[in-house]
């Protein structure tokens, strides 16, 4: 077990409720994009809904998270769980995402809203389709 790891199952271990609900969902990208069913995952059917995937052959889970745009419509983003200040893996709260080694806060679309991490996560193209399926595209992640 990598440290990475052994942080993600120690912080489960603490906060059991806030994990319990984040399930890993095993995908399979086709070409290089994974393709949701909103509808089909109770985890994204509200806003501040989360669902953690790990697509096939890719190294690192990926949150996708339900927002909404001005208008109240559906709006998803795809981010790295990944703190970009030491690697440790951030925790989905229902407005923010916060690292529970060293307290950077990330809003919903990866920016950081309070250090010590500098950068901001990781995302991944994100498309709602004309079918309302959700696309998230794996290669060249922002």
């Amino acid at each position: 077990m990598n440290r990475r790891d052994f942080l993600g199952v120690a912080g489960c271990g603490l906060l059991v409720a806030g994990c319990a609900s984040l399930v890993t969902h095993a995908v399979t990208p086709v070409a290089g994009v994974v393709k949701l069913d909103p509808k089909a995952l109770p985890e994204l059917a509200k806003p501040g809904g989360t669902l953690r995937i790990h697509p096939a052959g890719h190294p690192e889970p990926i949150y996708v998270l339900r927002l909404e745009d001005a208008d109240g419509r559906a709006v998803f983003n795809a981010v790295s769980p990944i703190c970009t200040h030491r690697g440790c893996t951030v925790e989905a709260q229902s407005t923010v995402l916060v690292c529970p080694c060293h307290g950077s806060t990330y809003s919903r679309s990866g920016t950081v809203l309070r250090g010590p991490a500098e950068r901001p996560l990781r995302t991944y193209q994100t498309i709602v389709a004309s079918d309302g399926s959700v696309e998230i595209r794996l290669g060249g992640g922002l």
